[in-house]
């Protein structure tokens, strides 16, 4: 009897973790924008953890007590007229939906793919405690995955000004699926890529007067909340 109970058990578990890493992590819902116009779409499923003040191509790192420089995240060099704006980082944690989306109308101007030799996790067993089981938020700028793990940046022409989408892998991840190219003309709210696992999406906005209807620790969802107006 012990044994049957222990074979079921095992069974359970078994479908349990197949449906989530073969099926359910996979899942691809219909997103729609709440709200269209002078909007800026969340690129990803997660929690916000930062909203910080872009000046001059640089932010002001708490931990660090210095400027880190955008091209340090993006790994390529920005050319742009507008060097102030905004940087919100979101995480995604293994229960979110992992397909990220264009947060605006807009031209694809380039991407570029950097490979880790080995990338580090985003958080350690007490931040991810405190943000999976206690729901709280954790500062996860500026830490060490944020300049050495596996990343695609994809550069967006917008209408009215520019962004950069920074899609950046957790630890043994290390795998981000591209689902756009160099030149091709999105829509908001429009799939971009897939990573797998644990993961973040940075947004940098080239525009300083734009309102925010969000804030650190919401939970936003891919093509469908509207982080900013203006």
């Amino acid at each position: 009897m012990t044994f049957r109970l222990a074979l079921v058990v095992v069974l359970i578990l078994s479908f349990a973790f197949y449906f989530y890493r073969k099926i359910w992590f996979y899942r691809d819902p219909s997103r729609a924008p709440d709200k269209t116009g002078n909007v800026v779409i969340s690129p990803a499923d997660g929690k916000v953890m930062y909203i910080k003040k872009v000046k001059d191509l640089s932010v002001s790192s708490e931990k660090l007590g210095e400027k880190i420089y955008l091209n340090e995240i993006t790994k390529e060099n920005i050319n742009s007229e507008i060097t102030d704006g905004w940087l919100v980082g979101i995480y995604m944690s293994p229960l979110d939906v992992h397909f990220n989306y264009a947060p605006l109308e807009g031209k694809v101007n380039k991407i570029v793919y950097t490979q880790a030799k080995a990338n580090l996790p985003m958080t350690d067993m007490w931040e991810y405690f405190n943000f999976m089981i206690l729901r709280k938020t954790v500062n996860l700028f500026a830490k060490k995955f944020h300049f050495i793990n596996e990343r695609n940046t994809i550069f967006l022409d917008g209408k009215d000004f520019k962004v950069i989408i920074v899609e950046i892998a957790d630890k043994f991840v290390n795998k981000i699926t591209p689902l756009i190219k160099e030149g091709d003309e999105l829509e908001v709210a429009q799939k971009i890529g897939f990573i797998e696992r644990g993961s973040q999406v940075d947004l940098i906005i080239f525009k300083e007067d734009i309102k925010f209807l969000i804030k650190t620790g919401d939970q936003v969802y891919g093509g469908k909340t509207v982080l900013a107006e203006y």
